[in-house]
């Protein structure tokens, strides 16, 4: 073990503050993407909204729009997450505004990724307890989604998990998910039924998920969180369709009996 000036190092050159701060990810509410051949969806679980004082009217609390083509979901420190977020709205805005268009997306993530790794080895300051997925689009290759850590490392994924029971969505996502990509109506589907299996609950409801979605529509980029009735009729399309599936098992199952 050695000691250098922002904490205790183990032996496998590893922050605990890092580790520290992938363990309050790992206890944080769920967010999934999945990238799509005409868009990208981003799910999450919603904790402590089920109340009547709670004013809906101020936005999303796990979904941030960051530009005109981009957004993310966050898993950990909320805190944290705002000035993470503040922090990559100021970067696209500034690129936008010098250079009259988007900035690319992972040229945005890689940005703040910058910003993560500088505070995990700076005396005086702590990693942010943030795991962030992102979802994007630029003219250069298409739809994109990412995920950094805590220690500022990111990377590209078709479909990712972070959060609370991320491991069993990550190995459900890697058997249903299509190798040769899947439409934007599958990917809802899919991240339906993974967070269905993964969530400590017995019925998914919207006011238990919220789900936002990127697509294009001509020379635009549309970012939608849909409303709660969409979300409860996407719900009802899997159940529906996960009914027919599990009947059309027993029927096979006693045929061959």
């Amino acid at each position: 073990v050695c000691f250098c000036s922002w904490g205790v190092v183990s032996t496998q050159s590893t922050g605990y503050q890092v580790e520290y701060a992938m363990e309050a990810v790992g206890h944080a509410a769920t967010c999934l993407g999945i990238l799509a051949n005409d868009g990208v969806v981003l799910a999450v679980e919603r904790r402590n909204t089920i109340n009547s004082l709670l004013d809906e009217s101020f936005g999303s609390e796990k979904i941030y729009r960051l530009g005109s083509d981009a957004a993310c979901s966050v898993a950990g420190i909320t805190s944290d997450a705002n000035v993470l977020t503040s922090h990559l709205r100021l970067i696209a805005q500034r690129y936008e505004f010098t250079y009259q268009e988007s900035i690319p997306v992972e040229q945005l993530v890689r940005t703040v990724c910058d910003v993560k790794q500088r505070y995990t080895q700076t005396g005086g300051l702590r990693p942010f307890g943030v795991s962030l997925l992102y979802m994007g689009w630029d003219s250069r290759y298409g739809f994109q989604l990412y995920q950094s850590d805590p220690s500022g490392n990111y990377g590209g994924w078709k479909a990712a998990c972070i959060g609370h029971n991320h491991a069993a969505a990550v190995s459900l996502l890697k058997q249903e998910y299509k190798e040769g990509g899947c439409s934007m109506k599958e990917a809802l589907h899919l991240a339906v039924k993974v967070l269905s299996k993964t969530l400590d609950t017995n019925k998914l409801t919207a006011e238990k998920i919220q789900v936002a979605t990127l697509t294009r529509q001509g020379d635009r980029t549309m970012i939608k969180v849909l409303s709660a009735d969409d979300t409860n009729k996407l719900i009802g399309e899997y159940e529906v369709e996960a009914k027919k599936i599990e009947e059309e098992k027993k029927a096979a199952g006693s045929s061959k009996a």
